[in-house]
């Protein structure tokens, strides 16, 4: 009996050091919203690498300023319910757009990075608003939805740009639902 009780602890020791370190490179995050339409889904679950490296066209998760309301939390599931606190920060999923030192405009529907005519073939609705940033400072995103026009992002002064130390992870792949499961572009 002392025997199996030893192979339990060092069982249960081993499987908490496992999700220590998965967890310390790894995060799993659901998407909640519409935003990211077409590429991502309310439902999908992601896997996230965790990382500041970011680069253009990436689909990362970010902790913005945002806050979580309480009609948030209803919307969510009683598991989901545990994780999350009335007033913490909201993380949001979007695409990096633009990163230090570039100049962002937008006008007429049309996104330019450094004076260049962005090809998006992933938007899900026309980019609204009009926009210019001269520069991206040292460690500044630039985030936006595919569902431009259900998508709050860094076009809005309540989101803003992004700094890198805010960035919690690039999205490697889905896990949900099973059908779509596999790398996300």
């Amino acid at each position: 009996m002392k025997k199996e009780i030893i192979e339990w602890i060092k069982s249960i020791i081993f499987a908490v050091i496992f999700v220590g370190l998965i967890n310390m490179f790894f995060v799993p995050t659901m998407v909640y919203s519409i935003s990211m339409n077409p590429t991502l889904v309310e439902k999908d679950l992601l896997i996230l690498k965790r990382t500041e490296n970011v680069k253009y066209g990436d689909i990362v998760s970010f902790k913005s300023d945002l806050k979580i309301t309480s009609s948030d939390v209803k919307k969510l599931n009683i598991i989901q319910r545990l994780y999350v606190n009335t007033n913490s920060s909201k993380n949001l999923i979007k695409r990096v757009i633009g990163v230090p030192g570039d100049s962002i405009k937008i006008e007429d529907e049309k996104v330019y990075i450094n004076g260049k005519l962005m090809d998006e073939p992933y938007l899900g609705s026309p980019t609204n608003g009009t926009i210019y940033i001269e520069k991206l400072g040292d460690n500044e995103y630039f985030m936006m939805g595919d569902n431009r026009s259900h998508s709050l992002d860094s076009r809005y002064p309540s989101v803003g740009t992004i700094k890198g130390d805010k960035i919690i992870g690039k999205v490697l792949f889905r896990i949900l639902p099973f059908n779509k499961i596999g790398k996300v572009n």
